[in-house]
């Protein structure tokens, strides 16, 4: 096995947005970095390919906003949310401002859907011109360990090559299947805290516009199916639900996707659709629990720790997030000569500090989901209640406490509209 000499300040697992996002936050800090990944750029990441208002705000920290606005995708200015019943409510997002919990920032409110395949090779790029050093085509199989701290990793690379790397930290970067997540005991996978989706890109349905549509249908209760467009017409396509739910209910996602856009009220949109693959799907580790996400000499950041959206499925904003704190911790811990668990769970509690109300009410607003009659009634009164759906926007913008919609009172005014 060849080694190196060098010893980094991070070995950072997995290239997708929180590792790229963490190897640039550390190169402004003059972090030694390796950035280390599976796969060759670009490649393929299944996912909903939205970019929120937490990404946007992370996008213009790093200097990379208007770059990322000039790539191939969708600007987005409305969110859609429709009903069981088929009711509609548009959030317009030119309402109010975005208000960032954690930069600061307060920018216009929108976002862009960006096919993940683009999006990830434009910050790997970006990751790899600022890194000390950046392999691709690099499995990590395995952690070294020192007195009960991670201080490196062990893989091999294409051709079969083993080689390891001594770093004073490890980030794990690597998604839902975290090697280092699982290296460590802390790979979890509870139904329960879990959902299921399936992508499919299309091309030729009808009425897209400039928003994202979510579509809380029978087929997948709790769960929904959305309509987000791309560049040059395309469509991002999907469905999906709890996967608790899912196995109660024997629920194949092929098949409830096929019925959803074969019936009224989307059959029409899809009269003249084509499919552009085979439906490609993947488990969403969610945040409706708090998950340990850090230890001795290691933290876990964007699907490594669980941290999916579990109302909206959204996971880039949150692995965003998770980059910045993980290498602002990182930076101090280096600095204080401390690695250890208990210094580093400064992380999780900042994290879970930034995040933890919209986490508890998207937590809600998913056991919500679960009543259709509840989901019918807030929908169809925000559709035809400006006021109401303004305020729901204003949720979104940060402008107005999101526990608003968890307080039962809430829902009892709403009978009285």
């Amino acid at each position: 096995m060849n080694a190196t000499d060098d010893l980094y300040d991070l070995i950072i697992v997995g290239g997708g947005p929180a590792g790229a996002t963490a190897t640039l936050y550390a190169a402004r800090r003059g972090l030694k970095v390796l950035l280390l990944d599976k796969a060759r750029f670009p490649r393929d990441k299944v996912c909903g390919d939205a970019l929120s208002g937490k990404s946007i705000a992370i996008l213009h920290e790093l200097d990379l906003l208007e770059q990322v606005r000039q790539l191939p995708g969708a600007p987005i200015r409305t969110i859609v949310f429709g009903s069981p019943a088929h009711d509609e409510v548009r959030i317009e997002m030119s309402r109010h401002d975005h208000r960032d919990l954690l930069t600061g920032k307060v920018l216009p409110m929108g976002g862009v859907v960006i096919r993940r395949q683009i999006l990830d090779a434009f910050l790997f790029g970006e990751a790899r011109a600022r890194a000390t050093a950046c392999l691709e085509d690099f499995a990590v199989q395995d952690l070294i360990f020192a007195e009960g701290r991670v201080c490196g990793v062990r893989g091999q690379d294409r051709s079969g090559e083993k080689r390891e790397f001594r770093g004073r930290l490890v980030l794990g970067c690597d998604g839902f299947n975290s090697i280092v997540a699982r290296k460590t005991g802390y790979y979890q996978h509870d139904p329960r805290h879990s959902l299921v989706a399936l992508r499919c890109y299309y091309e030729n349905i009808a009425d897209l516009k400039d928003q994202i549509e979510l579509h809380y249908v029978d087929e997948v209760k709790p769960g929904y199916f959305w309509i987000f467009p791309l560049e040059n017409g395309g469509a991002n396509v999907g469905i999906g639900m709890m996967h608790e739910h899912l196995k109660k209910r024997g629920v194949n996602l092929k098949e409830a996707l096929r019925q959803v856009i074969s019936r009224p009220p989307f059959a029409q949109r899809f009269a003249q659709a084509r499919p552009l693959e085979e439906p490609v799907g993947w488990n969403l580790p969610v945040a409706s629990k708090r998950r340990r996400i850090h230890g001795e000499g290691f933290m876990l950041l964007g699907d490594a720790g669980g941290l999916i959206d579990p109302f909206t499925g959204e996971g880039i904003g949150n692995a965003l997030y998770s980059a910045r704190l993980a290498v602002e911790t990182a930076a101090q811990a280096l600095e204080a000569g401390d690695l250890s668990a208990a210094f580093l769970s400064r992380y999780e509690e900042r994290l879970w500090e930034a995040l933890s109300d919209e986490l508890r009410t998207s937590t809600r607003l998913q056991q919500i989901g679960q009543y259709r009659p509840l989901l019918n009634m807030v929908i169809r009164k925000a559709a035809r209640d400006p006021e109401l759906s303004d305020l729901i926007c204003g949720m979104i913008a940060n402008a107005v406490p999101k526990k608003t919609l968890t307080n039962p009172l809430f829902y009892l005014k709403l009978l009285f509209r």
